[in-house]
């Protein structure tokens, strides 16, 4: 524990044993200690930990004081033990909850996706739908390429797009996920393709970011140019 976490602990103590809550802030030390209070009561917070107070400071101050504590450190461990694999459970839970309920909801929108007009589905599974043709080559996985395009979700969150940072962007195609390597060789440069990706072709059952797990994806993609060094 650094001094800036004891010295706002020990203060929270005192103001606890005086009953002063309400205390003025006064001096340096006062505001410093008050301020880390606040840190770790946002941190307690923001974690959802169900954490009772009064508990918390009387260890503080008995630990502090080197008076016996209510547990031993063995049987404190493996509370803390127990307590985290529990709250993993919990997160893991959620996700599959979450994965599932995506996923479903993925497979609904594909099956009636590709019977729209003018959508189209490759062997893999991925969807498209030509926007505009454009009739310059074709990139292979191998090459870097130029585009301009805006992702979301299926209910329409914007998760990510060129255009909103008016900045196309260049990667190498076979470096990125596996319905963008194969959708985008399908373009020759100039054209414009909606892309509907399965999680299986995006990012699967584990996300990432702002995309949750098993999502379904849309792609608006503008090939601009292919790269040569």
């Amino acid at each position: 524990m650094n001094f800036l976490t004891r010295c706002g602990l020990i203060l929270a103590v005192a103001i606890v044993s005086l009953n002063a809550w309400a205390t003025e802030l006064e001096t340096e030390e006062q505001k410093l200690g008050y301020i880390i209070g606040m840190d770790i009561g946002k941190s307690l917070r923001d974690q959802g930990a169900e954490v009772d107070l009064e508990s918390l400071l009387d260890a503080i101050s008995t630990t502090f004081k080197g008076e016996e504590a209510a547990l031993t450190a063995e049987e404190a461990a493996a509370i803390r033990q127990a307590y985290v694999e529990k709250r993993q459970a919990e997160r893991q839970a959620e996700t599959a909850a979450v994965a599932g309920a995506n996923l479903a909801e993925g497979q609904k929108f594909l099956a009636e996706n590709k019977t729209k007009e003018g959508v189209q589905t490759t062997e893999s599974g991925l969807q498209y739908k030509v926007l505009t043709m454009g009739d310059g080559a074709k990139p292979v996985a191998t090459d870097t390429v130029q585009v301009h395009y805006r992702g979301t979700l299926l209910d329409g969150t914007e998760f990510d797009s060129s255009y909103a940072r008016n900045e196309p962007i260049s990667f190498a195609l076979n470096r990125v996920i596996a319905g963008w390597t194969e959708g985008v060789q399908l373009m020759p440069v100039g054209s414009k393709f909606m892309f509907y990706i399965a999680p299986e072709l995006a990012y699967g059952e584990g996300g990432g970011g702002p995309i949750p797990p098993n999502a379904t994806l849309i792609f608006e993609v503008e090939l601009l140019d292919i790269v040569t060094e």
